[in-house]
């Protein structure tokens, strides 16, 4: 890991974001909550949480931080639901890969829920949107 010792606390903010492509049937069971496993975009937004939380467990050299807080959002569309994770933090390193690692995991969880209905749904466009605080300073793509 990097040291990170020596960096000043500030407040980091990161947003990232991603897209899950899926049939319109599907997309009907999802806003019906007709889905067996049940309500999809609640189980989801937890998923996403945890798994901002638990960055630093699946991604080998991410250290492991205190965050102030998890957003996730998630957007039923035409053909997709899109994603959008906000974590938050007071440290001496950023909070990209925990948004990252939180919309992978929403996006992993609907799809689980939903694989029964449709197995070719598409995990896609994961990426950062933004981020603010720390020496780089602010990020916006």
């Amino acid at each position: 890991m990097v040291e990170v010792g020596g960096k000043s606390e500030t407040l980091r903010r990161a947003t990232a974001s991603c897209v899950v492509l899926m049939p319109a049937a599907v997309l009907r069971a999802i806003r019906t909550q007709a889905v067996a496993k049940g309500d999809v975009l609640a189980v989801a937004r937890i998923a996403g949480i945890q798994g901002a939380k638990r960055c630093a467990d699946l991604i080998p050299l991410c250290h492991p931080i205190s965050l102030s807080g998890v957003e996730i959002d998630l957007r039923l569309g035409r053909d997709r639901v899109r994603i959008s994770a906000t974590v938050g933090c007071t440290g001496r390193t950023g909070v990209e890969m925990e948004a990252l690692s939180a919309c992978a995991a929403a996006a992993l969880t609907v799809y689980d829920m939903c694989k029964a209905l449709d197995k070719g749904m598409l995990i896609t466009d994961l990426r950062l949107e933004r981020k603010t605080g720390g020496k780089s300073g602010d990020w916006r793509r």
